[in-house]
């Protein structure tokens, strides 16, 4: 099922040209978020919040239903050696978390990858991603992280993408903190290589490669 973002919802199907090649990598980069950030360094997760909710209003194009929908919500943060990183919103229709989702709701401390890659009825749909802004619904879960002040929306660049199983959406959000970048200079990138494959990054000389966990 092809998307297509709901008219004035900020996000965009191709990154903006004035985000660098490493920004652009991170925003389209495929296959398990966890797995790439443990290349960097030892990733801790630390869920904000697990809770029914309604749908919003700028989000209800990513289900395809009628906003204040029921929904089943999950927050987390992502921290790289002890630097908080990513922030990650995702969310179903509350029946599908009875159903084929069921498993998000059991996940507590692992990341949803542990249930979203290896099953070959998944599919996911294309990136979207944007510069949020302090209205979007995905700042107020970045507020909700932090128990002293924000970094401000103008500074943080995130991404969407929606999973489907037997015709079941689950909405996956990530945004990437400004702290995240200079952990993420330490990957050298091929600027002739399209970003969106994470093979195409390689560690600086001198630095040592950390075991790859699969997810």
């Amino acid at each position: 099922m092809k998307l297509h973002p709901a008219d004035r919802s900020g996000w965009q199907s191709t990154a903006a040209p004035s985000f660098t090649h490493i920004q652009k990598h991170w925003l389209s980069r495929p296959d398990a978020l966890t797995a790439g950030l443990r290349q960097i360094g030892q990733v801790r997760l630390l869920v904000v919040r697990e809770q029914a909710d309604s749908l919003t209003t700028a989000e209800a194009w990513l289900l395809q239903l009628p906003p204040k929908s029921p929904i089943w919500m999950r927050e987390i943060m992502m921290s790289i050696d002890g630097v908080a990183s990513v922030v990650a919103r995702s969310f179903t229709p509350l029946v599908a978390s009875h159903g084929w989702w069921q498993g998000m709701r059991r996940l507590r401390a692992r990341p949803l990858a542990d249930m979203l890659y290896g099953n070959p009825q998944i599919t996911r749909s294309a990136f979207f991603s944007r510069r949020l802004d302090s209205q979007q619904p995905f700042y107020a879960t970045i507020k909700r992280s932090f128990s002293h002040q924000a970094p401000p929306a103008k500074m943080l660049l995130a991404r969407c993408s929606v999973f489907w199983r037997a015709r079941q959406p689950l909405v996956v959000a990530e945004c990437f903190l400004p702290a995240f970048w200079p952990l993420a200079s330490k990957m050298a990138y091929d600027p002739t290589i399209p970003s969106c494959y994470p093979s195409h990054a390689r560690r600086l000389k001198g630095l040592h490669d950390r075991e790859h966990l699969p997810l």
